[in-house]
């Protein structure tokens, strides 16, 4: 006997999660960072892109994703990742992390704010090994004008997206999961989202191994786990 197809599927889940905790298990390396689109590495392998809010948690799901402890650096100051900062996977490299600029604060000065929205929509139009870009969303919040925006921009620019709540045990579960009904309604409106959302908590653990898989698969195709 094979089993149900219930615990087949079940197997094959934690073999994907397994294999992609293996890869992150060994070379994760801080490789630079791009003030300008002039700085940018040269682009050979795929890259994932993260997104959101300043103090949306960004950092910490790195850090979690990563299995490190500050791989990213975490900040109560709102708005201090002013560049693309590359992270690489893998010996030799398969494929690159790309932590975008915070947005949506309020101190920062408008010709900053300016700067580095530039930055971001010409990465996002002009990068061909972009292979898909995550956009984090407060799970206490829900989606906010800027995040919307941001949803719009890759819309345009053709870059497939997840949407990734965060902060999920902050909150009760009753409410996460209203608030999660009402992203996934919004998102089906959006052409370049990704259907499934992900509820994850950097502090619990929670939802970290299957975003894990997901980013693995995104970069490098579903025969990588054949």
């Amino acid at each position: 006997m094979t089993g149900t197809p219930d615990a087949a599927q079940e197997r094959e889940r934690q073999a994907r999660e397994d294999a992609a905790s293996r890869l992150f298990s060994g070379r994760v390396e801080f490789l630079l960072s791009a003030p300008q689109l002039k700085f940018l590495p040269d682009p050979t392998v795929p890259e994932i892109a993260f997104c959101g809010r300043s103090n949306v948690g960004k950092s910490s799901l790195l850090n979690a994703l990563t299995g490190r402890k500050a791989i990213a650096r975490a900040s109560i100051t709102p708005g201090r990742t002013q560049e693309l900062n590359f992270f690489e996977v893998g010996e030799p490299t398969l494929f690159r992390l790309v932590d975008m600029p915070g947005y949506g604060f309020a101190k920062a000065p408008v010709k900053v704010v300016e700067r580095w929205k530039n930055l971001v929509k010409s990465y996002l139009r002009g990068r061909q090994v972009l292979a898909r870009n995550l956009v984090l969303v407060d799970s206490r919040h829900g989606l906010k004008e800027v995040d919307r925006e941001m949803m719009r921009m890759l819309d345009e620019a053709a870059v497939g997206y997840r949407i990734v709540l965060t902060k999920a045990d902050k909150i009760k579960a009753s409410d996460l999961e209203r608030v999660a009904n009402s992203v996934a309604d919004e998102a089906r409106k959006h052409p370049a989202a990704y259907p499934e959302l992900h509820l994850t908590s950097a502090e619990k653990g929670m939802g970290i191994a299957a975003l894990r898989a997901a980013v693995v698969a995104d970069a490098l195709g579903e025969e990588w786990f054949a």
